[in-house]
């Protein structure tokens, strides 16, 4: 029998920050910031289903330590032909203080939900997978989805919640859902090695501080 093909898109900043809140109230799953993109996905298919490609949707933070431990990570990543990096833009945002007046310059990320949005019905229609799964839980991509289920009502989405997150409506929308903090075994299954030698030499190491 032919497997079913399926396609991972990551909301890498909704995914980011739940492994961030989760990490502040249990420090053991700070070391899942080192993770094995593609090697965690495959261990949550099933035998009748093949990983066609994890497309990991992210911006540049602004933080010159932050981006340097993000191009690390992604770097140990795109050594395996199966991960596919598309990267959106961090742009300043400002916010008026209603208490004291004062503005507080800050950023936001820009163009990611968007090209998510815009790459799954693409991939739908070219028909490159059976299955999409979605790891987010950012309504704003319920558009899309219904999109899809008017335009090829039998073909299956799939969303994975990242930990400390979840969307009634996204849930509901989807053929199944999966809460990514109860596979906390997988994280473990699925680490990057310690340290990566690049094709080029350059010798990769986890950041000090994702431990």
């Amino acid at each position: 029998m032919e497997k079913q093909k399926v396609i991972v898109y990551i909301d890498g900043f909704n995914f980011y920050y739940g492994l961030k809140t989760i990490s502040q109230k249990d420090k053991s799953w700070k070391k899942f910031y080192w993770l094995d993109i593609v090697a965690f996905f495959e261990r949550m298919l099933k035998s009748n289903q093949e990983l066609v490609e994890v497309i990991y949707f992210s911006a540049r933070p602004h933080n010159i330590e932050a981006s340097k431990r993000q191009s690390t990570f992604f770097s140990a990543n795109r050594l395996n032909s199966k991960f596919k990096l598309i990267l959106g833009k961090y742009l300043k945002k400002n916010i008026v203080c209603k208490n004291c007046g004062k503005t507080i310059h800050s950023y936001e990320e820009k163009e990611s939900d968007v090209r998510l949005a815009t790459q799954i019905i693409n991939d739908v229609y070219k028909e490159r997978c059976d299955i999409s799964i979605i790891v987010s839980a950012d309504s704003d991509l319920m558009p899309s989805i219904e999109l899809i289920r008017d335009i090829k009502p039998e073909h299956k989405i799939f969303v994975y919640f990242p930990p400390h997150r979840h969307s009634v409506s996204l849930s509901t929308s989807c053929d199944a859902s999966k809460k990514l903090q109860e596979y906390k075994s997988r994280f473990n299954q699925s680490m990057l090695n310690e340290e990566i030698t690049l094709k080029d030499g350059t010798i990769l190491k986890r950041p000090s501080n994702w431990l």
